[in-house]
């Protein structure tokens, strides 16, 4: 029970290095188009097809932000249950993502507000929330907490889908948000 997290965490790890990095790093990305009006039907298609790449890569990144939100709060889930087993007087305070955080930093006497770890979880949890659900009040706590993942001023990115565009669906997950918590 006590090797739990190390094993979990070699296996995020792993997961990161083997799938979600060369499958990040597979997908074109763009600078944004020129300013200037395209200069021909060939032109316009080119800067089409990159507004279609980079939306694919932001797409791809969000869900991979999910993907490994989700096996996290697993692998937190297996914990605490391993821990409540042996110590059937302790129990999580909640069975969701924070009541298992708070159990199982509790149990190994870690100080997640050290080095921002409460931070940069709760933020990997709430990116997970608005990738999943959109527009609600985990949208509005990450714009909050983090306004660099809602960079509108960039022009390399549009979003495809048809009608107003939802703030949910202007959230830019790179690379590197990803990178950040799988380690």
């Amino acid at each position: 029970r006590d090797q739990l997290p190390r094993i979990f965490q070699a296996n995020l790890a792993r997961f990161y290095e083997r799938v979600v990095k060369p499958g990040l790093d597979a997908l074109p990305i763009h600078s944004g188009p020129p300013s200037e009006a395209p200069v021909n039907l060939a032109d316009a298609l080119d800067r089409a097809s990159a507004r279609v790449d980079n939306y694919t890569a932001n797409e791809a990144a969000k869900a991979f932000a999910l993907t490994l939100a989700a096996v996290f709060e697993r692998q937190l889930s297996i914990w605490a249950r391993a821990i409540e087993a042996e110590d059937s007087a302790a129990r999580p305070a909640s069975t969701k993502f924070h009541g298992f955080l708070e159990f199982c930093a509790e149990y190994a006497a870690v100080n997640l507000e050290e080095y921002g770890l409460a931070d940069d979880l709760s933020q990997m949890f709430l990116v997970a929330n608005v990738v999943r659900h959109g527009e609600w009040g985990s949208c509005d706590k990450l714009r909050n907490v983090a306004p660099a993942l809602w960079d509108d001023g960039l022009s390399d990115y549009i979003d495809l889908l048809a009608g107003p565009t939802n703030i949910s669906e202007r959230l830019r997950a790179q690379a590197e948000l990803a990178a950040t918590h799988a380690r």
